[in-house]
């Protein structure tokens, strides 16, 4: 059960992380995404992510075993987030000649992404 809640918490995040309040500008500008409006359908790409998410967080929380205690939880979540998913977009960022900004948004939720997902599997038990 804490799965879907961490991942209900990575939807929570990346709402407001990449609308247009944060970081969505910049994203949409750093992306370059030219796609026109309305392109890919809103069920498809929240769904996907949805299931995405549901996948790492039960993996995470499969790492981190039954009932982990919060501190481990936490602790463990910061290098899952910034050295496994932001170190990997890192690489694939360089390849693609993707912008240092872009890394730093996609990374940083990502990393924050992962804080909740120990947040709420320590919190869980």
């Amino acid at each position: 059960m804490g799965n879907s809640g961490g991942t209900l918490a990575s939807f929570l995040l990346g709402g407001p992380w990449y609308s247009p309040a944060l970081f969505g500008k910049a994203w949409n500008r750093e992306a370059c995404d030219s796609r026109p409006k309305g392109q890919g359908h809103p069920l498809r790409v929240f769904g996907l992510s949805f299931l995405f998410s549901l996948v790492a967080a039960t993996a995470f929380a499969y790492w981190l075993g039954p009932n982990p205690p919060l501190s481990y939880a936490l602790s463990h979540g910061l290098p899952a987030g910034a050295c496994f998913v932001a170190a990997s977009f890192g690489i694939n960022y360089q390849f693609a000649n993707r912008s240092f900004l872009l890394w730093l948004i996609d990374g940083g939720y990502h990393t924050l992404q992962f804080l909740l997902f120990g947040l709420v599997l320590g919190l869980w038990h």
